[in-house]
């Protein structure tokens, strides 16, 4: 399983009055997360947009653990936790500096038409993309 790496420094602006990071950033980093899995891929999501192709988020589960405060340095897990050639599930994991986990989540995702939001597949319409999601993905034992 390929695991992507991105550290997030923690602004002022992504806390709360309690000091913490507000709960909602937290899927800003998993979408930044994404994008640097995909590019460490060797692929982008606007190539794909240009192409005619969304990937919207279709659901989302986060469980928070501990905190991350202003002046923290974030460090994103993302990898591929299941692929059926449709339907995609991210798997997440953000530490925080000490290297406790902050939380867990996973997001799913399917490709659709810009045009119509009808589904298509990835296997069809990027084929490249297919095959690195196979190779990259989370084995099951």
């Amino acid at each position: 399983m390929y695991i992507s790496k991105k550290e997030i420094d923690v602004r002022y602006a992504e806390t709360d009055q309690m000091g913490v990071v507000y709960h909602a950033n937290y899927l800003v980093w998993m979408e930044v997360g994404r994008t640097q899995l995909i590019k460490d891929l060797g692929f982008s999501y606007f190539e794909m947009e240009k192409q005619g192709v969304l990937s919207p988020v279709i659901d989302v589960h986060i469980e928070y653990k501990k905190p991350l405060k202003y002046g923290d340095t974030a460090l994103i897990h993302t990898w591929i936790e299941e692929y059926n050639g449709v339907k995609v599930v991210y798997g997440y994991e953000i530490y925080t500096p000490s290297g406790d986990l902050a939380i867990k989540s996973t997001s799913s995702h399917v490709c659709v038409k810009k045009d119509s939001f009808k589904p298509v597949p990835l296997k069809k319409v990027f084929p490249d993309w297919h095959e690195a999601y196979i190779k990259a993905m989370k084995k099951v034992e």
